[in-house]
């Protein structure tokens, strides 16, 4: 990891790998923009043909081999699952379930105005998509991520594309109750999913991670096809002062070996700590060959001069995962998809099992939201019910407005009324 400080010789170093780090979702996609165009076109014109034809290409589908897993595949898959695996799946759904119950929004209505009452709706989607990356390791964590919360909301079709899932992913999908689920991955499942095939019928929304090709898939549909957010390769920053060493690195090299692509930043005024998470991170990335690649091209170690200047750059980053040291440091974080709170909070109990949502925002897209919620699988449709007496109250305000803006016909639409 590259350790700089933001003041002194090296502030300009610092500021100039600041900037590229703010910069690094839009770079990133831009680098398979050009291919990914390619396959959703190619997918959009040809179908099913040009669907299996990538599938056999990247995601090793056989000659004869159908793109659907059925049913049975998923409980074959199930049952020769380790009890221990089965029991620590079972947890974790029940957690997420709780959670995305807890989160779902209410229908209400309020009568601010005698004879006016207004509220709202909730109403589930139709039908979503839901991503789960099977490239580098079997992700049945995110199966459960993504179908429990579309449960929970109501959601009457759930399709699942995964390239090469795994025993796990296909045992995990059973439990949850799938019954649409792709053996595709990649831009060709998010073309699938929004432009549909012979095969697979387009969703209302697709939501889920992915690597670089997935995410620019996603940003590229989604002025056709609804989607969650960019979720792109794995980003963590943990700001502490004092925060254990040990900890700090192990959570650093867990995220990072993700993806290559990883980015992993520590961010501390506290230099001593700087140096020996520094060690730590060394030490503990020994073995990991691609924790080592992320960490040696996107790790970085900011010593700050004040901690109110780390905490500003920790905002500015906006990370998909966020290390703090205690509840006191929650009132002035504002950007991040998930907090971690502590010594106590190791980075990947969020990634499997605590119930929050592990599909998260990246590419300082923490700015504008959170992870993937139950609130992305519902529409509120707002509700306006005027009686006589409502409409005389507030109706020759509207007409004033309406006359103001020059739109005579929308004044006389309450007019008319008014008679």
């Amino acid at each position: 990891m590259k350790l700089v400080k933001t003041y002194g010789r090296t502030a300009k170093a610092a500021a100039a790998l600041l900037a590229s780090i703010e910069r690094r979702g839009a770079v990133n996609t831009a680098k398979v923009e050009p291919i990914v165009r390619r396959i959703l076109a190619d997918i959009r014109k040809g179908g099913d043909a040009s669907l299996k034809k990538y599938a056999a290409k990247f995601d090793s589908l056989a000659k004869n081999q159908s793109l659907r897993v059925t049913r049975e595949e998923m409980q074959a898959a199930w049952e020769s699952t380790a009890p221990e695996l089965q029991a620590a799946m079972m947890i974790a759904r029940g957690n997420i379930l709780a959670f995305a119950e807890a989160q779902h929004p209410k229908e209400w209505s309020i009568s601010a105005t005698d004879g006016v009452k207004t509220g709202q709706l909730v109403r589930p989607l139709g039908s979503v998509g839901c991503y789960v990356p099977g490239g580098r390791y079997p992700l049945p964590s995110t199966l459960l991520m993504t179908v429990t919360p579309a449960q929970v909301a109501g959601v009457e079709r759930i399709v699942v594309c995964s390239p090469k899932p795994a025993r796990e992913t296909l045992a995990a999908a059973w439990l949850a109750g799938v019954s649409e689920f792709y053996r595709v991955g990649g831009a060709q499942a998010i073309a699938a999913l929004a432009y549909g095939t012979q095969t697979i019928e387009p969703v209302n929304k697709i939501v889920g991670p992915g690597n670089l090709f997935v995410t620019a898939a996603k940003t590229l549909v989604s002025s056709e096809c609804g989607i969650d957010m960019p979720a792109g390769p794995t980003e963590i920053v943990v700001t502490s002062e004092r925060g254990n060493a040990a900890g700090i690195a192990a959570d650093l090299v867990a995220q990072a070996e993700h993806d290559p692509e990883t980015l992993a930043v520590l961010i501390t005024s506290n230099e001593a700590l700087a140096k020996e998470v520094a060690a730590e991170v060394k030490g503990q990335a020994r073995g990991n060959k691609i924790a080592r690649q992320s960490l040696a091209a996107q790790g970085a170690i900011f010593v700050t001069e004040s901690v109110t200047e780390a905490r500003e750059l920790t905002n500015r980053l906006a990370p998909e995962h966020l290390t703090v040291d205690s509840t006191v440091d929650l009132r002035w974080v504002s950007n991040a998809g998930s907090v971690f709170v502590g010594d106590y909070a190791p980075q990947s109990m969020g990634d499997y099992i605590s119930g929050p949502n592990h599909v998260l925002p990246t590419g300082r897209v923490g700015r504008v939201r959170g992870g993937l919620s139950v609130l992305d699988y519902v529409k509120i449709i707002t509700v306006q019910e005027y009686t006589r007496k409502g409409l005389g109250k507030l109706g020759p305000h509207a007409i004033a407005l309406a006359t103001a803006e020059g739109l005579t016909g929308h004044a006389e639409s309450v007019r008319v009324r008014m008679r």
